[in-house]
C-alpha cells in the first residue's frame, strides 16, 4: 500500500473536517472531499472563484444525456457557484497574490461549506474573505451561497460579480442547448434542455447585499447571467452578498422555469433558510449518527462516509437511485451498480426505511429495461443491467479505449457475463422486507422484482447430463480479475438463495394476496413446470464445496491456476492486474475484491450455507492472502474488516475499516478526483454496525455481540426493526485497553528535524578556532547529550579551561547554531512529522516537545509547527539533562498526565533511557544498535499511522 500520508493538510475534529492549508497538487481530490448536496443534487466543491483546471459539477438526479462510448450520462448541470471578487483591480484567485491564512470546513452536522483566507492582492492590498454554501435539506430545490468581504489594511474600490454558468460540460461534452434567459424583479434565469433527451432545467438566482449601501445590477450575456455590486469599502468593515439559487427539471415540474421563479420570489432571509436546513440535518443525523468515543479520526471519517450518503439518497423520487460514484463526479458516469444493493442500501434499510424503498421502486421502475436486456441475450424474465441509469437498459460501454496510446481497445466483459446482479437485487429487495415488514411494497413491488428475475434464472441456468446436476457456465463473479469463470460458488450459491425466496414469495403472495398472486401468474406465465424447474435447480446445482476440506473452489478450475504471493510485489502504487495485465491476472489465483468471502458475508446474517465459523476461517486463510485489498477494488476493504471481527482479528479489523473509512478524505487509492466511493461509504457503515458492533438482525429484535477495536470507549447507535427504534450504547471492556495514552513527547533533533548538521557546523567552526580536533564521527557521539557535556566530549582532556571560558565556548557555539537555524523553514520537517502530529492532535493526544535544546523554541516557530505543540521541555526547564529522566517527566506534568500515560518518541539512545527511566513508553527511530531498548523500533516517522503504531504499543507486556 502507498505509505505516503495524505492526511497530513486536515485536522479531524468530531464533526468537521478541516483543510487548513491550499495545496494545488490537490485540487480535483479536495473537489470530491468537499462535495455538499441534499438528496436531489450534489456540488463538487470547488472554489467560488474559480480555479485552473478546476472540474467544477452539480448533478441532479435523473437528468441523463446521451454520449458515445458511454451510452449516457449524468449531465453536469449549470455551475450555480461562479462568485469572484476584484480588490483595487486585482481580482482574487488562489494562484495570485499571497495567501497569509487559509482554513476550509465542512461541517457535517450542519451540512454547510465555508472557506475563510487572508490574501494580499498584487499590489499589497490585504483583504478577509470568507465564503459558505449549502444545498438546503429542508427544500431540495434551493441552493445558497454567502460571501464576506472585509478590507484589512486598505480603504478602497471592491467589486464582486455573482454569476449562473449556463456552458457546463462532462469532461469536454456540453449536454445542454440554451432556450432562453431573462430579469424579474427578483433576479435573473435560465432555461435550457438536454440535447437528446429533451429534459428541461429552469434555474433563477438572485443577489442581496448588506452592510453597506450599494445595489446589484443584472447582466445578460449570452447563459451567463450575472450580478455585479461595486462599492467602497473601509478598513475592518464587512460587507455580504448573500446569492439565493432555485431549480427545477422538467422531472420534478410541468414547467420548470416558473416554478424555480416562483421559488426564488417567496425565498425568506438567509438566516431563516439556514435554520430550516440545520433543523433538517439534525433531523437526519437523530435517526442515522454513529458516536464513536476514543478515536476522534474513525468518529470524523465514519460520519462523513454517512455524509455523503445521506446527500445523495432522494427524498421524494423513487425513480432513481444511488450511483457508484454518487452525485459528486464524473467517474462512472452517474451508472447504477450492485453497489446500492449491497452495500449502501443496509444503511438505509436499518435507519431510514423510507429511503430505503425510494431505493428499491427504481429497480421495480427499470424493470422493462431489464427484460429488453434478458430478450437481447436470448433469455426469459428480467435479466438487470450491470450498469443502469434512467431506464433499467445496459448502458456498461462494450469497448474502452486503451490506457497506452498504440494499444487495441479493451473489451468489457461485465456487460454480458457480471450477471449476479440480477441476485444482487433480490437480496436487497429480501432484507428491506424482513427489516420493515413493508408488505404492501412486497406485494405490489418487490413480489414482481424477485419472480421476474427467478425466470431469468431459470432460463440461465444450464443442465449438465454427464455430471447430472445445474450449471452457470461464462461468468464473472464478484471478483473481476477473472472474466471467464464456470460454476463461480458466489453466483451458483446466490441464484440457488435466489430461487428458494422466490418459491416463498410466491406462496405467501398466493396465501395472503391471491388477487395479486394470480394477476403476477398470468403475467410472468408463472406455470407448475416452472416451479417445479426452479425446485430441481435448488437440489442440483453444483457448489464447487469440499466438506472435508471445508474450501470452497471460487470457481471450477481456479485451484489449478498459477498461485501468486503478492508481497513479492511490493511495494506497488497500482493494481495488480495492471501489473499482470488483464490476461495475466486471469491465470492466477489472484483476486480484485472478495469472492467466496463475499458469499460468505452475505450468508453470515441468516446463517445459511456455507457460513460457519469453520467454514470461514478456513477460506479466510485461503483467499484473504491472495486479495488484492490496496488496488483491487474499494468494495472490499469493508468486508474484510467485517470477517476479521468475526474471527476475531481486531488489528486486521481496524486497519481495513480506516483504508475503507478513509479512502475518499486521505485519497487511499489515488482516484478520489473521480467522486465519491459510495459502496464503500457504505461498507463502512456495515463494518462499524456488523463488524465492530457485532449486531444480528432477526427475530423480533436486533443484538449486539460486540468486538470494539482497542482504544475505543463507547460506540452508539440505533436501529430501525420492524418499525421500532432499537438503541446500542456499547461500552468497551477496560481490560481490553492495554494502553491508556494520552500524551506524546518528542524529541526535537532527529525526531521532528534534523538539526544535526547545523549543531555539527556550529560544533565544527568552534573546533577550529580552538584548534580542537573535530568530524563527523565525533558528532555523532554528540547525538542527545545536552551542550555542556558536549563540549566537554569535544575538549577531552586535551587542554584545561575555566568555567569563564566553558561558558564563552558554548555561548559561542550557540551563537553560530542560532545563526543558521534562522534559515530553516517546513521544508526541514523530517517526513512524516507533520502528518503523525496532526492524527495525533484530531485523536485528541496531547503533544509535548522535550528536547535538550535551549532553541527549541526557535526551532519550533521556524518549523511553523508551534500551533501543534501543548507543552516544550527544553534546557530551561530542568536541571539534570538527558538520560535523567527529569526532562520527561516535567513534560508530563505540565502536560497534567501521568508518565504511565505518555510516549517518548527519540533517536538516541540516552532519550531512551531517560524514557524508560521515567516510566514511560519509548518509541526508537533509528538502527537498533542505538535505540533498540526501546518499546517499538522504526527507522524513522515516513508513512507512520497513529492507529498502526497504537497496536504495536498496545502490545508491550
Amino acid at each position: 500500500m502507498d505509505t505516503q500520508n495524505y492526511s497530513q493538510q486536515f485536522i479531524y475534529k468530531d464533526w468537521v473536517l478541516v483543510e487548513n492549508q491550499f495545496n494545488p497538487s490537490k485540487v480535483h481530490h479536495r473537489e470530491t472531499v468537499f462535495t455538499i448536496g441534499n438528496g436531489y443534487l450534489g456540488t463538487r466543491g470547488t472554489f467560488e472563484e474559480g480555479y485552473t483546471h478546476a472540474q467544477p459539477a452539480t448533478f441532479i438526479h435523473g437528468v441523463f444525456d446521451n454520449v458515445p462510448i458511454v451510452y449516457t450520462e449524468l449531465a453536469n448541470c449549470p455551475d450555480w457557484i461562479p462568485l469572484i471578487v476584484f480588490v483595487d483591480g486585482d481580482r482574487f484567485r488562489l494562484e495570485r497574490g499571497e495567501i497569509l491564512s487559509y482554513e476550509r470546513q465542512l461541517d457535517l452536522r450542519r451540512g454547510v461549506l465555508s472557506r475563510k483566507i487572508r490574501w494580499r492582492s498584487p499590489r499589497g492590498k490585504t483583504v478577509d474573505l470568507y465564503f459558505e454554501r449549502f444545498a438546503s435539506l429542508a427544500d431540495e430545490h434551493v441552493l445558497v451561497l454567502r460571501c464576506q468581504v472585509t478590507p484589512v489594511d486598505f480603504e478602497g474600490l471592491v467589486e464582486v460579480q455573482t454569476s449562473i454558468n449556463g456552458y457546463p460540460e462532462n469532461q469536454g461534452f456540453n449536454h445542454w442547448e440554451l432556450l432562453d434567459q431573462g430579469k424579474t424583479d427578483k433576479g435573473s434565469w435560465l432555461q435550457l434542455r438536454t440535447r437528446t433527451t429533451r429534459i428541461e432545467l429552469g434555474v433563477a438566482s438572485g443577489v442581496t447585499v448588506s452592510g453597506i449601501d450599494a445595489q446589484a445590477q443584472v447582466s445578460n450575456p449570452p447563459g451567463y447571467p450575472t450580478f455585479t455590486t461595486t462599492f467602497q469599502a473601509g478598513v475592518g468593515t464587512t460587507v455580504t452578498v448573500d446569492k439565493f439559487v432555485t431549480l427545477f427539471t422538467s422531472r420534478d415540474a410541468e414547467n420548470p422555469l416558473e416554478a424555480a421563479c416562483d421559488k426564488l420570489a417567496q425565498l425568506p432571509a438567509y438566516s431563516e433558510l439556514l435554520n430550516a436546513h440545520e433543523q433538517a440535518w439534525q433531523e437526519a443525523w437523530e435517526k442515522s449518527d454513529i458516536v464513536i468515543e476514543g478515536d476522534t479520526k474513525a468518529q470524523l471519517a465514519v460520519r462523513y462516509n454517512l455524509f455523503q450518503l445521506l446527500i445523495c439518497a432522494a427524498q421524494h423520487d423513487d425513480k432513481v437511485s444511488i450511483a457508484a460514484k454518487t452525485l459528486s463526479g464524473f467517474g462512472y458516469r452517474g451508472h447504477v451498480f450492485w453497489d446500492t444493493e449491497i452495500f449502501i442500501l443496509p444503511f438505509f434499510i436499518y435507519t431510514q426505511p423510507a429511503l430505503a424503498r425510494n431505493l428499491l421502486s427504481y429497480r421495480y421502475h427499470t424493470l422493462n429495461g431489464a427484460r429488453r436486456k434478458a430478450v437481447h441475450y436470448g433469455y426469459k424474465g428480467a435479466m438487470y443491467s450491470w450498469e443502469s441509469a434512467d431506464t433499467g437498459d445496459e448502458v456498461t460501454p462494450r469497448w474502452l479505449p486503451p490506457n497506452d496510446f498504440y494499444g487495441e481497445d479493451i473489451r468489457i466483459w461485465c456487460r454480458d457475463r457480471e450477471i449476479h446482479i440480477s441476485a444482487d437485487v433480490v437480496y436487497a429487495v429480501w432484507y428491506y422486507w424482513q427489516a420493515t415488514n413493508d408488505h404492501e411494497w412486497m406485494r405490489d413491488y418487490g413480489a414482481e422484482i424477485l419472480l421476474d428475475t427467478a425466470v431469468f434464472w431459470g432460463s440461465r441456468v444450464e443442465y449438465n447430463t454427464k455430471y447430472e446436476r445445474y450449471e452457470i457456465r461464462e461468468v464473472i463473479g464478484a471478483d473481476e480479475y477473472h472474466e471467464h469463470s464456470d460454476n463461480n460458488a458466489f453466483t451458483n450459491r446466490m441464484v440457488q438463495w435466489h430461487l428458494e425466496k422466490a418459491l416463498f414469495i410466491h406462496d405467501w403472495l398466493r396465501n395472503t394476496y391471491p388477487e395479486q398472486a394470480n394477476e403476477l401468474t398470468q403475467k410472468l406465465q408463472l406455470t407448475a413446470g416452472r416451479f417445479s424447474r426452479w425446485r430441481d435447480i435448488i437440489t442440483n446445482i453444483w457448489i464447487p464445496f469440499d466438506p472435508s476440506t471445508n474450501l470452497i473452489e471460487q470457481y471450477e478450475g481456479f485451484f489449478k491456476l498459477e498461485d501468486i504471493n503478492l508481497a513479492d510485489y511490493e511495494p506497488r502504487t497500482k493494481s495488480m492486474q495492471s501489473i499482470l495485465t488483464i490476461e495475466g491476472a486471469n491465470k492466477r489465483q489472484v483476486l480484485k475484491q472478495p469472492d467466496v468471502l463475499m458469499l460468505l458475508y452475505l450468508m453470515r446474517q441468516s446463517q445459511e450455507f456455507p457460513y460457519t465459523s469453520e467454514i470461514l476461517q478456513k477460506n479466510w486463510d485461503y483467499y484473504a492472502p491472495r486479495t488484492d485489498i490496496t488496488y483491487g477494488s474499494s468494495l472490499g476493504p469493508a468486508i474484510h474488516a467485517i470477517l476479521a471481527s468475526d474471527i476475531g482479528n481486531k488489528k486486521e479489523a481496524y486497519e481495513r475499516f480506516m483504508q475503507a473509512a478513509l479512502v475518499d478524505i486521505e485519497d487511499v487509492r489515488g482516484n478520489a478526483h473521480e467522486g465519491i466511493h459510495g459502496a464503500s461509504a457504505g461498507g463502512v457503515w456495515q463494518a462499524v454496525i456488523l463488524g465492530f458492533g457485532g449486531v444480528q438482525l432477526a427475530g423480533d429484535a436486533p443484538t449486539s455481540t460486540p468486538h470494539l477495536p482497542y482504544g475505543w470507549k463507547r460506540l452508539k447507535f440505533k436501529l430501525m426493526w420492524h418499525g421500532k427504534w432499537h438503541e446500542f450504547d456499547l461500552r468497551s471492556d477496560q481490560k481490553e485497553i492495554m494502553r491508556d495514552i494520552r500524551g506524546f513527547i518528542f524529541d526535537l533533533d532527529g525526531v521532528l528535524t534534523d538539526t544535526a548538521e547545523y549543531h555539527y557546523l556550529g560544533w565544527q567552526k568552534l573546533a577550529d578556532e580552538e584548534g580542537l580536533p573535530f568530524n563527523r564521527e565525533a558528532n555523532e557521539e554528540l547525538r542527545g547529550v545536552s551542550r555542556r557535556d558536549s563540549l566537554l566530549k569535544i575538549i577531552a582532556n586535551r587542554r584545561q579551561y575555566s568555567e569563564p571560558q566553558l561558558q564563552e565556548m558554548m555561548e559561542r557555539k550557540n551563537r553560530y547554531y542560532v545563526d543558521l537555524i534562522h534559515h530553516m523553514t517546513k521544508a526541514d520537517l523530517l517526513p512524516g512529522a507533520i502528518a503523525l502530529l496532526d492524527e495525533l492532535r484530531s485523536a485528541g493526544i496531547k503533544i509535548a516537545l522535550g528536547s535538550a535544546s535551549k532553541n527549541a523554541q526557535t526551532v519550533i516557530e521556524k518549523l511553523g509547527i508551534s500551533d501543534r505543540i501543548d507543552v516544550i521541555a527544553d534546557g530551561y526547564s530542568v536541571k539534570q539533562p538527558k538520560p535523567a529522566p527529569d526532562l520527561f517527566l516535567f513534560a508530563a506534568r505540565e502536560l497534567g498526565l501521568e508518565p504511565q500515560q505518555c510516549v517518548v518518541v527519540e533517536d538516541a539512545a540516552a532519550g531512551i533511557e531517560a524514557a524508560l527511566a521515567a516510566g514511560m513508553l519509548a518509541v526508537g527511530l533509528g538502527p537498533t544498535e542505538r535505540v533498540g531498548e526501546a518499546h517499538v523500533v522504526l527507522p524513522s516517522l515516513a508513512g507512520v499511522r497513529w492507529s498502526e503504531l497504537r497496536d504495536k504499543l498496545s502490545a508491550v507486556d
